[in-house]
């Protein structure tokens, strides 16, 4: 018989790839949401829906006895209060997968603390005050993360079959964030595109669809109370990445490399461009691919992220400077060069 798999969200980005991967893997799929999100799923019937509020444990508890799922997987628990109600409310499932973050590691430590690549058990995580707990800022993402971590560690020692899996930034198709559409947008539209310095900003990303894979890998393989990185098996730079982007949509681009003054030229910080890191943000991936999970390679994972993107009509241009500032330095950079 297929194994009931809930899905805490399912409807929008990484819930929604997950939902397809649990059912090419002949899950009998439920998504448990507030229904407030038009389901990309609603006309599929091979898929159940329970609606609540995942913030309620009495909703929590309503989808536990409508479904009684063997897996839970929790993509949408951004405060420790949500996890630990989860662990109590599933502590009788298979496994109950918390959706953490990268973001969770902490690496403003001393160098021997901060080492690339930030290992599982090894990195420290943030800390997490009980303001920052309940703090729905983005400062406090990280710190609130790495607590939910450590509840799920605490519901393990406990006998409750919980684990982690730790996505670094995530890309693909359906990103409504649209970080990465703004450079697919550039790609696309300008046969010049500005990175700041020579684009070798290297944040660790990960295809969506090896985060649902990953999820499914680790709720069916991973140990109670491990947490497991999941991110890009070959990772690649900013520059890289708009090459990728380039081929996938059979165009060609120039990538202007800009210094701090040619940038200042536009008014443009180098943090102001998204995917920008000013150092290394890597992750060890081994633990999750022991297991037997693996990510797709870098050029078909851009080329589908580029390609979905454009479909959809993503451009991203809120996240990053606008082309006029942008082609300010492009001018500072030719004088430059001239």
């Amino acid at each position: 018989m297929p194994t009931d798999a809930l899905v805490i969200g399912g409807t929008r980005f990484i819930g929604r790839h997950l939902v397809e991967e649990l059912l090419d893997h002949n899950y009998a799929v439920i998504t448990f949401t507030r229904g407030e999100t038009t389901s990309p799923f609603a006309d599929d019937d091979r898929i159940s829906a329970v609606h609540g509020d995942r913030t309620e444990r009495e909703d929590l508890e309503s989808a536990r006895d409508a479904v009684d799922p063997d897996v839970v997987i929790d993509t949408c628990a951004y405060f420790p209060a949500d996890v630990e109600a989860a662990t109590e409310v599933f502590a009788d499932v298979d496994a109950y997968v918390y959706v953490s973050s990268g973001s969770a590691y902490d690496v403003s430590g001393p160098a021997e603390a901060s080492d690339v690549p930030m290992r599982e058990g090894e990195t420290p995580l943030m800390d997490c005050t009980p303001e920052q707990a309940t703090n729905e800022d983005m400062e406090t993402y990280g710190p609130r993360k790495a607590e939910g971590d450590r509840v799920v560690f605490q519901a393990a020692e406990e006998g409750v079959n919980a684990l982690s899996v730790r996505p670094m930034l995530v890309y693909g198709p359906h990103d409504y964030t649209e970080r990465f559409a703004y450079w697919t947008d550039r790609v696309a539209e300008y046969d010049e595109v500005v990175v700041p310095f020579d684009g070798g900003s290297l944040l660790h990303r990960v295809y969506v669809e090896d985060v649902a894979s990953g999820l499914r890998v680790a709720a069916e393989e991973g140990d109670p109370g491990e947490a497991y990185n999941v991110a890009d098996r070959n990772t690649f730079s900013l520059k890289q990445s708009l090459e990728l982007a380039a081929a996938g949509l059979d165009t060609e681009v120039d990538i202007v490399e800009a210094d701090r003054t040619e940038l200042a030229a536009g008014d443009i910080e180098p943090a102001d461009f998204p995917l920008y890191v000013p150092t290394p943000e890597i992750v060890a991936t081994e633990t999750l691919a022991d297991l037997g999970w693996e990510s797709t390679p870098p050029a078909e994972a851009v080329a589908n992220a580029a390609i979905s993107h454009r479909e959809h009509g993503l451009d991203g241009t809120e996240n990053g400077p606008e082309r006029e500032a942008e082609e300010k330095v492009i001018a500072a950079v030719r004088e430059r060069e001239s």
